[in-house]
């Protein structure tokens, strides 16, 4: 044991890799120190969880900040701040900034405009373009970067590689899992003239991107990564008919789902909120949503990202297809899936694994997704009974909105630690940001 010790914690309920039990953790010099009966020891912090659970740190590998070029909407101190808020310890940033994240300039930019103004650890994916194809390889393997992210579809900014030529050069670039937007561009081309008939609603968003635009696109990444002998994670998967194309390929092919897709439905999203639920993939019906459900209880889906991907309340209500897509979830995440797990649709163990230990596996994170000896001591504490209702006061992105505005839900988290730092504590942010770059094992 060390001979000082930062923070204890006491009596809480908590989660490794052999189950839940009551123990007291010990952090020093940011890693888990001891775990167990550790009544004795004396440390310069001390937090009494008697009745919370003590999460792994909750890592989500999906959101847009918007910095640099669009911090109107968002910025890495917002944003940063919101994951905090929201249980969230560590985040993988998404390439489709302005400029896009493509070059190491691009993403040494990203982690000097981190450092002293992000709340939680993060990481930033590099976009893959023709452009930086030769440059990927090395790309990949910088500190600081989780990986190469393609869009295959046009959504926010202007990253695409919609061509399977470009598409196989890519997946033959480099060997880290890489994170793909899957929906086929050209058919979402021959199919734009559905939404831009006169008198448009956004009730037509999951009929322009349909469920043949998401199938194409995924059967076609497929049939590369194969031959490419790549290994790729799909990024929030939304059709029923995905489902058994990724099963048949899990030897290569991870998977992501969001909490909205696992938590709305067409038409009664478009109907209740408008643009506010458009976002790409689309919000699809029900029977969608319960497929990626089962794909949850069956073990297909990897992890949950939140696609946190802010928009102003104005641009929001302008008159669909001008509307753009996304939505704040970043800070809901935790807060949608606890309140499912109350329900019963998913385990605590589940929850985990879909939250940290998952995320940990796909990229090859170190020291964080356990709460282990040596890991690094990140920590969600929640009150499983705690009934709360998300308000759009609650959230920090400079937007000020969330579609689920008003949900009551069961199940809250009321601390965020990390590396063994107290940064959130009953719905108030602590102390200043102190976010450092996710370390991974193949970017040593």
């Amino acid at each position: 044991m060390a001979d000082k010790y930062d923070l204890v914690i006491r009596r809480g309920k908590v989660f490794t890799p052999s189950g839940v039990s009551e123990a007291d953790i010990a952090v020093a010099g940011g890693r888990i120190v001891a775990l167990g009966d550790l009544a004795d020891i004396k440390a310069e912090e001390v937090i009494d969880a008697q009745g919370l659970h003590v999460l792994p740190g909750v890592i989500d590998t999906q959101v847009h900040f918007r910095e640099p070029g669009l911090e109107y909407k968002e910025d890495l101190a917002s944003g940063t701040a919101g994951a905090a808020l929201g249980g969230v310890t560590a985040v993988f940033e998404m390439p489709n900034t302005n400029p896009s994240t493509t070059t190491a300039e691009a993403l040494g930019d990203k982690l000097d405009r981190a450092k002293g103004r992000a709340w939680c650890d993060h990481a930033f994916f590099v976009g893959a373009a023709k452009e930086n194809l030769n440059d990927l390889a090395k790309l990949e393997r910088l500190p600081g970067c989780c990986g190469i992210k393609i869009f295959m579809g046009s959504s926010t900014g202007t990253l695409l590689v919609e061509d399977d030529e470009t598409l196989l050069s890519v997946l033959s670039q480099g060997s880290r899992r890489i994170a793909v937007h899957s929906e086929d561009e050209y058919r979402l081309r021959e199919r734009r003239k559905i939404v831009e008939a006169e008198g448009a609603s956004v009730h037509l968003h999951p009929e322009w991107r349909d469920v043949e635009t998401a199938v194409n696109a995924t059967r076609r990444l497929l049939d590369l990564a194969r031959k490419a002998r790549r290994r790729i994670h799909v990024l929030h998967v939304t059709t029923a008919e995905e489902i058994p194309l990724l099963a048949a390929c899990h030897d290569l092919a991870t998977v992501e789902v969001t909490p909205q897709h696992l938590t709305l439905a067409a038409p009664d999203c478009y109907d209740t909120l408008g643009s506010l639920a458009q976002m790409n993939p689309p919000i699809r019906e029900a029977r969608h949503r319960d497929a990626l459900w089962r794909a949850v209880s069956q073990g297909l889906v990897d992890v949950i990202g939140s696609d946190h991907a802010p928009h102003t309340l104005e641009e929001k209500q302008k008159p669909y297809p001008e509307s753009p897509s996304g939505m704040t979830g970043v800070q809901t995440l935790l807060p949608l899936l606890l309140d499912h797990m109350h329900h019963g649709r998913l385990s605590l163990e589940r929850l985990v694994d879909l939250t940290s230990a998952g995320a940990a596996r796909l990229y090859n994170i170190l020291g964080k997704g356990r709460i282990a000896l040596g890991y690094d001591g990140d920590f969600t504490l929640v009150d499983l009974a705690a009934r709360r209702t998300i308000t759009n006061d609650w959230i920090a992105s400079k937007t000020g909105w969330t579609p689920f505005d008003g949900r009551e839900v069961t199940g809250w988290p009321v601390a965020t630690i990390i590396r063994g730092h107290v940064v959130m504590r009953e719905d108030a942010l602590l102390g200043s940001p102190l976010g450092a770059a996710v370390r991974f094992a193949e970017c040593l």
